[in-house]
């Protein structure tokens, strides 16, 4: 056995087809088991979890987003060690770490009377500091290196079929967050918060096992290619052109990286901060939460629709088409924002907001590696990560901001609109650089 598959009884090269879909499908699995650590999974536990440590709605969203914040400034280092070590071991690690995360978060109310009695201190501060740590676990682990090597994973497994197979792997991945709350409340109701982080925890020590056996690192180390095996024939007579295979430094030298970052960057911050005060936003222009939660529906529908359908298209279009589509959407959603009381204002918001989260699915997976190649994929999408992650951390309070400071959200539109007309403009000469 290879020291490429130690602890593995899994060789891809006897499979008896392409070992890439069974990557498909487990890096698909390693996506959805992040759900812990993303926004969506944590969500559903704040009120029971606040309430039991004795924390306000402000404290444990700012322990939630100074423990993101912290993560989004390391997050980096995870894509160099993807680059060094593989998806392999990286998801391992991740895995194991995010169910040591979820077990401590179980017990996080003992943990914080014990430092109390420790200490002889009945402060606030202290629960809140055991979330931002807990936080800062979840988020890294989860949402952040998990993701990163399950999807980097599938994207060097694949080339010329890239974007066919980010298709099924975004649209699986879709409906499966979206199923998400539902199951993660029906289990805290049916037992308890504690029980269903330690149910996930347990859930989590079992993948990882799956980790081991079925996550490989690249194809070449199995004697396979991209997309398949060659014949000999064939790597006799056809010519492969070879990427050029760009460091972290000679990616950030180009303008691409900056741009397609920008707007992922952009999509983070206004989605999140979006969903984080959506009834808020609508109560401030008059609708009822009935109407505020009805959005997320039909703006599902569309990302879905154009995830499935631009993802295959993506390995026969230009890049740079996607991005000003997104930039399109996202003009679309900072107009419905700016009037959503008027009769165009909702449904700009609702086609912007899902043009932009299906245009977020299709590039956030297929840009890096198409334009810098697979060798330093790691530390490439680690960065990018990181700024993801920092706008998502930054949109709720900045949003909460705007309404105390001004008596309103629109603002934020018309920075929505500014920061976008100059993305459209800077972007012109955002090229791929292969």
């Amino acid at each position: 056995m290879s020291g490429k598959n130690q602890l593995s009884f899994v060789e891809p090269s006897k499979s008896p087809f392409f070992y890439g879909y069974v990557v498909l499908l487990v890096g698909s699995i390693g996506v959805y088991c992040s759900i812990p650590g993303q926004t969506i999974g944590v969500s559903v536990f704040t009120d029971p979890v606040k309430d039991a440590l004795g924390l306000s709605r402000n404290e444990f969203s700012n322990a939630y987003m100074i423990g993101t914040i912290c993560s989004a400034l390391v997050i980096g280092r995870a894509g160099i060690w993807f680059d060094r070590y593989g998806a392999r071991w990286v998801a391992f690690f991740a895995a194991i770490t995010l169910s040591f995360a979820l077990l401590l978060c179980s017990v996080s109310v003992q943990m914080s009377e014990s430092i109390k009695k420790l200490l002889g201190l009945d402060t606030w501060l202290i629960p809140f500091v055991v979330m931002t740590l807990l936080f800062f676990l979840l988020r890294f682990s989860g949402q952040g290196v998990l993701t990163m090597a399950s999807r980097n994973m599938i994207m060097i497994w694949f080339d010329k079929n890239r974007g066919k197979v980010n298709a099924i792997s975004s649209v699986a991945i879709s409906f499966g967050f979206s199923s998400a709350p539902l199951w993660l409340n029906a289990l805290i109701e049916d037992y308890s918060w504690e029980f269903a982080w330690q149910a996930l925890a347990c859930g989590l020590l079992v993948f990882a096992l799956l980790v081991l056996q079925f996550y490989k690192n690249r194809p070449e180390d199995h004697g396979l290619v991209p997309d398949g095996i060659l014949k000999k024939k064939d790597v006799e007579t056809e010519i492969i052109p070879i990427a050029n295979q760009y460091t972290l430094k000679e990616a950030q030298r180009t303008r691409a990286f900056w741009m397609y970052g920008l707007i992922l960057a952009f999509n983070s911050f206004f989605i999140t901060g979006l969903t984080f005060h959506v009834v808020s936003v609508f109560a401030s222009e008059g609708f009822p939460k009935e109407d505020a939660i009805s959005i997320f529906l039909p703006a599902s529908v569309v990302a879905v629709t154009i995830s499935m359908v631009f993802n295959f298209l993506s390995d026969y279009l230009q890049l740079k088409l996607y991005l000003y589509l997104m930039i399109f959407g996202g003009l679309m959603a900072s107009v419905g924002f700016l009037f959503l009381s008027s009769a165009v204002g909702v449904p700009f918001l609702i086609g912007g907001f899902g043009i932009m989260s299906g245009f977020f699915a299709v590039l956030n997976a297929i840009v890096w590696p198409r334009f810098y190649g697979r060798t330093h994929l790691g530390a490439i999408t680690g960065k990018i990560m990181s700024f993801l992650i920092l706008a998502s951390a930054l949109a709720p309070p900045i949003f909460s901001f705007c309404l105390s400071t001004f008596g309103s959200y629109r603002l934020l539109g018309y920075l929505g609109l500014a920061f976008l007309l100059f993305l459209s403009l800077a972007s012109v000469r955002a090229t791929n650089p292969q």
